[in-house]
């Protein structure tokens, strides 16, 4: 688990934490990462061995390395995050380091990890993230702003709650109170943090000040993926409604907080790669995961958030290579189970043949990525580190490049 620089004895934490708190130091630099089960984040540390593999993102892995060979503790960089712990609501606090992705089986890293890695290199000044993520949570419903209106169900939804024998008005009353929750919890989340910042950051200097410097949105999945929500998913313009929802929280997180300018990077999806790469079985979802994400980008295109809003390809970061070996391997899979069934195997007779194909079938190197590259489902990024870590850091790119035009601008 992270451990908490509180934890610390308390005047060698403020002078390791703060740098004593001199006078004139920048002011605490503040990012909010908000999103659903891919900015908690299901990147087992177990996969760092994965990126050193690759002589391109080797450097990387050094830069999340500390000098003996565990996960880095950022010095400059301390976290506040909720919805990653045991229950929704449990908060986890510290300097940034491995094990503040999913709490479930960890340690994990989400894009934190690295983007906070990065953003300590990109800047001299000391950082905050405030980190609220949930799974499963919608921007239709679970996110909804306020100035997006309550979510209506369309006609083909309510034909079919009808056809189902569905209580309709009964429905719409949950869906009312349902609406916004998530919304409402992250922005309560980081207003509190906010108000007593020397609680996460022991040593802070209320004299140095503090500023929102930027909002990472990754989110998406649910959206995605309901067809009930979005029936025309598959033609151009089926998520139109995701687009102006999107919008909607851009200005609402900006009123809510009082940061009319603030940066914010939207974490387009990236799941399987770019489009224009998906294999033959993978065909028959392309139109809709592309319209998904022209969706996602649009808001960055719109005159009134030029030069203050972006849109990050996630896709740019998959590692096509893990998606291959992970499908020869599932073929190999088949290969046995079909010997299995038709020599009528046992299930430990069944499993030494699947081992001696896969022997045969990967090579060594194959087999290592394999074990070491994934730990989580293909709508998780592969619970991959490399990815995972390969958006977080492009997220810091990203948001950095953000407030650099922003200061030009003033």
């Amino acid at each position: 688990m992270p451990v908490a620089a509180s934890l610390l004895p308390p005047l060698l934490a403020a002078a390791l934490c703060w740098g004593a708190g001199v006078a004139g130091a920048a002011p605490l630099k503040v990012f909010i990462l908000a999103g659903q089960s891919n900015m908690q984040g299901h990147a087992k540390a177990s996969t760092f061995e994965h990126i050193g593999m690759d002589p391109a993102t080797k450097p990387m892995l050094d830069a999340m390395l500390g000098p003996d060979g565990k996960p880095k503790v950022c010095e400059r960089v301390w976290i506040s995050s909720i919805g990653c712990g045991p229950d929704e609501k449990a908060e986890q606090t510290g300097k940034l380091t491995a094990g503040f992705g999913a709490s479930q089986n960890g340690p994990k890293i989400g894009p934190e990890f690295t983007f906070g890695i990065f953003m300590e290199k990109l800047t001299d000044a000391p950082i905050l993230l405030i980190k609220t993520s949930w799974g499963g949570k919608s921007l239709h419903t679970d996110f909804r702003p306020p100035s997006a209106g309550p979510y209506v169900f369309n006609e083909a939804q309510l034909a079919q709650f009808q056809k189902q024998g569905k209580d309709v008005a009964a429905m719409k009353v949950e869906k009312e109170k349902a609406t916004g929750v998530y919304y409402r919890r992250m922005v309560e989340h980081v207003k509190m943090v906010l108000g007593d910042l020397k609680r996460v950051v022991p040593g802070y200097d209320a004299a140095q000040g503090h500023e929102l410097a930027g909002f990472i949105w990754l989110q998406g999945w649910n959206d995605m993926v309901d067809s009930g929500v979005y029936p025309r998913r598959d033609q151009p313009g089926g998520y139109a409604a995701y687009s102006d929802a999107l919008a909607h929280l851009i200005r609402g997180v900006r009123r809510d907080l009082g940061a009319p300018k603030l940066p914010f990077v939207i974490g387009v999806m990236g799941v399987a790669g770019p489009t224009a790469a998906y294999g033959p079985d993978e065909q028959r979802y392309k139109a809709a995961h592309q319209n998904f994400r022209d969706a996602m980008a649009a808001p960055a295109k719109l005159p009134e958030f030029q030069g203050n809003v972006t849109a990050l390809l996630a896709e740019k970061y998959w590692d096509r290579e893990l998606t291959m070996l992970k499908a020869r391997e599932n073929a190999l899979r088949q290969q046995a189970k079909k010997l299995a069934t038709d020599g009528k195997l046992k299930p430990a007779e069944e499993r030494a043949v699947f081992e001696k194909l896969r022997a045969e079938g990967l090579t060594d190197r194959e087999r290592k990525v394999l074990e070491v590259g994934i730990s989580n489902f293909e709508f998780h990024y592969l619970g991959s580190a490399k990815i995972l870590g390969g958006i977080g850091k492009g997220f810091a790119e990203a948001a950095h490049s953000l407030m650099t035009q922003g200061q030009r601008q003033r």
